[in-house]
């Protein structure tokens, strides 16, 4: 006899691995269906800053989620890396902001949210060409090697026997009474006791699809693409992240350097294009001179999923009784994601939420 899991989540993103990790360690059967492979869209391929791009411009309930998160993920990641050997290289290297027009609502947001800050030192400048306005010196800030992180995660999941399909996608609903009975895929027919939807930049247009004409509650959720460049240098070339203007630079811990990133609305358009690489490689080489003498080796793009104001739905379905979603995150799922991965499974266990749940309803303004 075939054991219908207690939880089904739709997208093997960081958000769906995430929120599967938090239903088994919450003692419930856990299966993931991914369409392609597991984490290889957006979620691979961000640039890992665990801090919203200038927080205090963003919405309250983004920072909500992301401070609860912050205060996970150091125990998270010594977890993966004990439990499975792959370093996810959590590294609190601290990010430079150059440029804060809006100076007291930085200095504001990090006081209230016990952020440390300070006026960075003249030597900090001394390998970068910018013009410096207000700058932000944020020593604590760390960062995440999405892929390894990613592979930490999937081997963690594999070791608690949490079932994955991956090339799996779902094509049908079969829904009786308002709740949803099983679900066609490409590997069959499967039953369901309650289904999850964390299906990144491709959740909006897979529950049109799926759901139209079963309830009019459905997310406004649509892709945008962002592409990023890597340079490889030497361990230590760069220190720490750079923030100028609306572009970055993240070292990783082996010198390769990434470069971020744009913002396109192109729907599901994943190419990469001439224009967004000189646009980037030339804000870098402005930026960081150095990286005149180092290779530029990969250029990339992933799709976002973008809201209006970047505020994710976490909740269950107003309408349909097993049905839940966690998506929509934009350019935050990782610094969102261990917040939201708790707060939907406070929702669908009936647990007291971790944050206040309203913001990331279905029927909120996003």
């Amino acid at each position: 006899m075939t054991t219908i899991p207690d939880i089904t989540l739709i997208g093997g993103g960081i958000i769906g691995l995430l929120t599967a990790r938090e239903f088994h360690n919450a003692g419930a059967n856990v299966t993931l269906i991914e369409k392609n492979q597991i984490g290889q869209e957006s979620s691979w391929a961000g640039g890992g800053i665990l801090l919203p791009i200038y927080p205090w411009r963003q919405a309250e309930a983004i920072s909500a989620l992301v401070l609860h998160s912050l205060k996970i993920y150091p125990e998270l990641m010594a977890a993966l890396l004990a439990d499975t050997g792959l370093d996810p290289e959590w590294t609190p290297c601290g990010m430079l902001i150059t440029k804060n027009p809006d100076y007291q609502a930085a200095i504001d947001w990090c006081t209230a949210h016990h952020i440390t800050s300070s006026l960075p030192d003249k030597p900090f400048f001394n390998f970068l060409n910018t013009t410096a306005e207000h700058p932000l010196w944020l020593p604590d800030i760390a960062q995440v090697r999405n892929p390894r992180l990613l592979k930490s995660l999937q081997q963690d999941m594999l070791n608690k026997g949490i079932t994955i399909y991956e090339q799996c996608e779902l094509t049908a609903i079969h829904c009786r009474d308002q709740r949803i009975d099983s679900i066609g895929t490409t590997r069959g027919q499967l039953p369901v006791n309650q289904l999850v939807i964390t299906s990144g930049a491709w959740s909006g247009e897979l529950c049109q699809r799926l759901f139209t004409g079963l309830t009019k509650n459905l997310p406004d959720i649509h892709p945008v693409k962002g592409q990023m460049l890597l340079f490889d240098t030497q361990p230590d070339t760069l220190p720490f992240m750079v923030l100028d203007g609306d572009h970055y630079l993240i070292p990783r811990r082996d010198g390769k350097i990434l470069v971020g990133s744009t913002v396109e609305h192109d729907d599901f358009n994943k190419t990469t294009t001439t224009a967004a690489k000189n646009k980037l490689s030339k804000f870098a080489l402005h930026l960081f001179p150095e990286l005149h003498n180092h290779p530029l080796i990969k250029h990339w793009a992933g799709l976002r999923p973008g809201t209006t104001q970047g505020i994710p739905y976490i909740a269950r379905h107003p309408d349909i009784n097993n049905l839940s979603i966690n998506a929509g995150h934009f350019r935050n799922g990782l610094v969102m994601g261990p917040a939201s991965a708790q707060l939907l499974v406070d929702l669908v266990l009936k647990r007291t939420p971790c944050v206040a749940p309203e913001p990331y309803q279905l029927a909120a303004a996003h």
